[in-house]
């Protein structure tokens, strides 16, 4: 193989949670946060996307927020932190040390070498696979050690999804290669 494919892990999507206040006033956060995008009848949250790091928070008025894009648990801290402080600058009462869940990593990596996926089908688990090459090109293959779902492709790529922590999608490809090993096919 050429590459490692630990080594080739990226992650793509970070999506977490976190609850900042009991309600919040969209309306007023949409007039008074420039570039706020609010239009209730599309969605029922305020949209602010910030640059750097480069994540969108989606505000509800319930106090809730769900921050995506991030690409790091570190960019996902900074990104909460600036939106505590753009709340907290209405003059909001928001905790100061604001807390996230993870609901979601998604990361990339390459196994660097093509992959057969219909004897990958005949040869794993059935009951933990899907695979209609007519309906998706890859095939799905859901994991309960750690709880992930791997989309492998035949180019070797996967896309690995329902992580909650990075060390997730590394402990996926070391059981798909191990797998894939142990049936001879790669």
């Amino acid at each position: 193989m050429k590459v490692n494919p630990e080594d080739s892990l990226k992650i793509e999507n970070i999506v977490a949670s976190a609850k900042v206040a009991k309600e919040l006033d969209l309306q007023m956060i949409n007039e008074k946060i420039k570039d706020a995008e609010y239009n209730k009848k599309r969605f029922p949250g305020v949209v602010l996307r910030m640059q750097e790091p480069k994540i969108a928070a989606l505000v509800f008025g319930s106090g809730k927020v769900v921050l995506t894009g991030a690409k790091s648990i570190d960019s996902l801290s900074k990104g909460l932190e600036i939106l505590g402080d753009k709340l907290r600058e209405l003059k909001l009462d928001i905790p100061k040390n604001l807390e996230y869940k993870v609901q979601n990593i998604v990361t990339s990596a390459d196994l660097g070498t093509p992959i057969n996926l219909n004897k990958i089908a005949v040869g794993f688990n059935l009951e933990r696979i899907e695979y209609e090459p007519e309906q998706f090109p890859g095939l799905v293959y859901r994991l309960d050690e750690p709880k992930v779902v791997v989309l492998l492709f035949g180019s070797g790529k996967l896309i690995i999804t329902g992580g909650k922590q990075p060390e997730d999608a590394r402990l996926a490809v070391q059981k798909i290669l191990s797998d894939l090993s142990n049936l001879g096919l790669i």
